[in-house]
């Protein structure tokens, strides 16, 4: 049903655009990466994304309606940390570890825009955003959760806990500069927040630590996206004129 809601609204946008000039283009630029882990922050990932969009395009250029279509690699990363060695009790630091999900994303949403200088328009936007997990790269801590069960501090490699479908919404603003009227730049920052979670494990007792042969839980391990977007791209006009 949620296909069909979305496919609907799909096709709904690209027939009201087509009927009428509208604007395409391809934007990209810096991904910076959040994600809570159940009651504590990670530090942030730095990666990039790329996005392709089209919006209707009024005479005045006051409102639009948009959607895109993007790649995104979120996640988070671990740095700066110490650790203590569960057999002598040395403290060391590890390298950076980072925690990603690679993801495509389909928004939906409108702007409002305002005159600034000359044919400029700066603008604030709001979207409905789903998407979609294509590959993670949680494989790669495996090792290290099967040789310490009980001190597995990564996440699992586990379809049970990886959520391939997840949605948000995308607020932000930015800016038109166009070069002819056919032709122009944007520089757009975004701040986009899931409400759905990323990762979501349970607790997992009964796991035996093979220092002390002792059972314990390993807690619950929920995470959840938050990015930041800073993003440059180039905006073409395709205008529609009706002759009598």
């Amino acid at each position: 049903m949620k296909k069909h809601l979305l496919l609907f609204v799909i096709l709904c946008t690209a027939a009201a655009v087509s009927a009428q000039s509208y604007a395409f283009g391809l934007k990209g630029g810096l991904t910076v990466g959040n994600q809570r882990w159940s009651d504590f922050e990670r530090d942030p990932s730095y990666k990039m994304h790329g996005i392709a969009f089209i919006e209707s395009a009024e005479e005045e250029n006051n409102f639009a309606i948009f959607a895109q279509g993007g790649y995104h690699i979120k996640g988070s990363a671990m740095r700066n940390r110490t650790f203590s060695n569960p057999i002598n009790g040395d403290l060391f630091r590890p390298p950076a570890y980072e925690f990603l999900f690679r993801n495509v994303s389909l928004t939906l949403g409108g702007k409002q825009k305002f005159a600034f200088t000359g044919a400029s328009k700066l603008y604030y936007m709001l979207g409905v955003r789903g998407d979609y997990t294509v590959s993670t790269n949680l494989a790669q801590y495996n090792d290290f959760n099967e040789q310490n069960p009980a001190y597995a501090i990564f996440p699992f490699d586990d379809s049970e806990f990886i959520r391939e479908f997840n949605y948000g919404l995308t607020i932000g603003g930015g800016m038109e500069l166009p070069f002819s009227e056919f032709v122009g730049m944007l520089l757009e920052l975004t701040v986009n927040p899931d409400f759905s979670l990323q990762y979501q494990q349970p607790a997992i007792p009964n796991v035996t630590d093979p220092f002390t042969s002792m059972s314990r839980t390993l807690p619950e391990r929920k995470v959840r996206n938050l990015t930041l977007e800073l993003t440059l791209g180039f905006r073409f006009l395709h205008k529609i004129e009706y002759i009598d």
